[in-house]
This record gives C-alpha cells, structure tokens and sequence, in this order.
C-alpha cells in the first residue's frame, strides 16, 4: 500500500495533469474532480504499481478506467420521464414501418460506438502530446507526410532538406512516437 507522503506527492505532481485528462474527456468540473479522487483513492488502495511504467502513465490508466464506468453509468442511470407525456406530437412505432411488409420505412441512423469514440479521442490526446515532445522540425514532418500525406518533394522544399534526410527524419518520428506510444497509451 501506498505510504501517504506518496499519495501527496502523486497529487502534488499529477493531479494537475489528471485534472485536464479527465476535463478534457468529460466536459464538467465536478465529474473530473470526482473521477481524480477516486482514482487517487485506488492508486493509494492498490498494491499493483510495479514501476514497469511511469507513475503518470499508471495513475492515467486508472484514470481512463474511471472515466469509462462513469460513463456507463451515467448512461445507465439515464432516467426517462413519462414518455406519453414527452411525446404529444411524435409519431407512433407503427409511423416507422411499412404496413405491408412491417420493414423499416426509413432504418435508423448508425449509433456508432461511444466506447470506441471515446478511445479514440484518449488515443489522439496521447499521440498530439508525444508529437509535442518531438523536436519540431520531426513534429512537422510526420505531421505533413503520415497525417496530411503530403507528397515528398513538397515536404523537402517546405522544411529545406534532401529526400534522404526527410526519410532518416522520418524513420526517427516514427520511432519517437512509437516508444511513446507504447510507454504511454499501451502501458508497456
């Protein structure tokens, strides 16, 4: 267990940084406050840092976990007024079908995946910090050839450099980004 000059220096240290993590997902002071000290609370409650990680990437993958069970269960405690009530001029479930065959008259649009979104905007959080901790002028280039995909000739006129280097430069971003990656979206 956590001694408590750990647990105030993990707040001390991060607990700004966890705050705009959690903000930034959650868009409401009070929730990432919430989800902050609890995972502050599990961090101090859990035996299972290891030190294979940075304590911000670990405290972040608790974090993560909290802000997703907030989220489910927020939407499963949604609470439904009367629904007759709500719904005075909206058409019935039998407006949606065909009446011949009972198929959808028009289907209902993609819901896509909230879980899967929220992912993704974690992720694109992580890589655009570890594209800041690049030296710029690799920032840039992995920016314009693997985001914009822009054409290499261009690339080596805007940044003044030959097509070698803009390859060497290249393979460097990719590293770069990869080991951060891994240290601190996958947790290796």
């Amino acid at each position: 267990m956590a001694s408590n000059a750990t647990s105030h220096d993990w707040l001390n240290e991060h607990g700004d940084y966890l705050f705009r993590f959690a903000m930034a997902r959650l868009r409401d002071a009070t929730m990432a406050e919430d989800v902050v000290q609890e995972t502050m609370l599990a961090a101090i409650q859990s035996k299972s840092f290891a030190g294979q990680s940075s304590q911000r990437t670990w405290l972040t993958g608790i974090l993560k976990h909290k802000i997703i069970d907030l989220v489910r269960m927020q939407s499963r405690e949604l609470v439904l007024e009367d629904v007759e009530e709500g719904l005075p001029n909206e058409p019935g479930l039998d407006d949606y079908f065909d009446e011949d065959d009972r198929h959808w008259n028009s289907p209902p649009q993609e819901w896509g995946s909230p879980d899967g979104e929220l992912e993704q905007q974690q992720f694109l959080t992580v890589l655009q910090d570890c594209m800041a901790k690049l030296p710029k002028n690799l920032s840039r280039l992995f920016m314009l050839r693997d985001v914009l995909e822009e054409e290499n000739e261009n690339i080596c006129k805007e940044l003044k450099i030959t097509t070698t280097n803009a390859w060497v430069m290249l393979y460097r971003a990719r590293m770069g980004l990869r080991q951060c990656l891994e240290l601190n979206w996958l947790g290796k």
